[in-house]
């Protein structure tokens, strides 16, 4: 093969604290024993698909070639699908995944459920979708025709896996995602299903809604707060051209309040407000001072240096309402 090895880029809600990442890596080892398996991160909230699929769609540019295998399932055992989504940076349907590039990963694994869909988009959008098995009552895909290898390596669910219908990340992603990976035919996967069939980003289940910013008035704006890092930085669904259309420049400054309580409609807006500055690194930042930033995934941020901004403002987590006005100035 030309250029870099295809690995398997490995996301979960499952934690380390369990055997669950173990025994997935497990079975990947058994299937594709000569493939790196990259962890992108287990700590994704429990059942946060929203979470997940921005995780995803914020690391899809940075990964090589290879298969994204990615389990956030709130669904699993339910009727939701099983599938494999062909990107667009790799001709799908044929030879070892992502050989025909180095761009990105060739094949998405996961849950219909959204999880896949920031990611897919990231690389080119879905030119393929693979329904893992063919479908059977209470969404147990069931394993294609064939037998011996092909068989054993298909999207069914792992033999002497058991009954339960609850480890589609050991049991069904697991083996389709090391199949793939080691230039297996994806027909053998399953039955391919229209690309516009695939659940839409923000479907899954999730405490949060998703949108464009609102503007609570000319010269300001609200959104959502959308992941708030280990560091307590404060990432926002906003992206700072938005700042630029209220007036605001590269070390403007801007009032930043923090909605714990819902906006009175029609009525004045009694939550406090604090100043920020929009900086473009920590260190720019005194001591306290809360900063506006572009982070590294272009989108706007609350930030202290050397401090949770987070935990300054009482940010809970994801979807705490944050409005950005222009400060002016007396």
């Amino acid at each position: 093969m030309n250029g870099r090895p295809p690995a398997i880029f490995f996301l979960s809600d499952y934690g380390t604290a369990d055997e669950f990442v173990g025994v997935v890596h497990a079975v990947l080892h058994r299937h594709a024993p000569g493939v790196r398996v990259i962890d992108l991160s287990h700590q994704v909230a429990p059942f946060d698909v929203s979470a997940g699929a921005a995780l995803l769609g914020r690391s899809a540019p940075h990964l090589g070639p290879g298969v994204v295998l990615a389990v956030v399932d709130p669904g699993v055992g339910t009727t939701r699908r099983a599938v494999a989504v062909a990107t667009g940076v790799a001709p799908a349907g044929s030879g070892p995944a992502g050989a025909p590039s180095h761009r990105g990963p060739g094949w998405l694994v996961g849950p219909d459920n959204g999880l896949l869909v920031p990611a897919a988009d990231a690389l080119g959008g879905a030119v393929r979708v693979i329904e893992l098995g063919t479908g059977a009552a209470g969404g147990r895909p069931t394993r294609p025709a064939g037998t011996g290898a092909a068989r054993r390596r298909s999207g069914a669910r792992e033999e002497g896996a058991g009954r339960g219908a609850t480890f589609d990340g050991r049991d069904v992603f697991a083996p389709a995602a090391a199949h793939l990976v080691t230039g297996g035919d994806p027909a053998v996967l399953g039955p391919d299903v229209d690309p516009v069939t695939l659940a839409p980003a923000g479907s899954g289940r999730s405490d949060v809604i998703d949108g464009p910013p609102a503007s609570p008035g000319p010269s300001a704006v609200l959104a959502p707060v959308t992941w708030v890092d280990r560091f307590g930085n404060a990432q926002l669904g906003l992206a700072p051209e938005a700042l630029v259309t209220l007036g605001i420049a590269p070390g403007g400054r801007v009032r930043v309040a923090v909605q714990t309580t819902p906006r009175r409609e029609g009525g004045a807006d009694a939550v406090p407000s604090v100043p920020a500055r929009w900086v473009r690194a920590f260190g720019e930042l005194d001591p306290g001072e809360l900063g506006l930033m572009t982070d590294a995934n272009g989108s706007v941020a609350l930030v202290l240096d050397r401090a949770s901004a987070a935990r300054r403002l009482g940010i809970a987590g994801r979807g705490t309402p944050v409005e950005i006005a222009a400060d002016e100035v007396r």
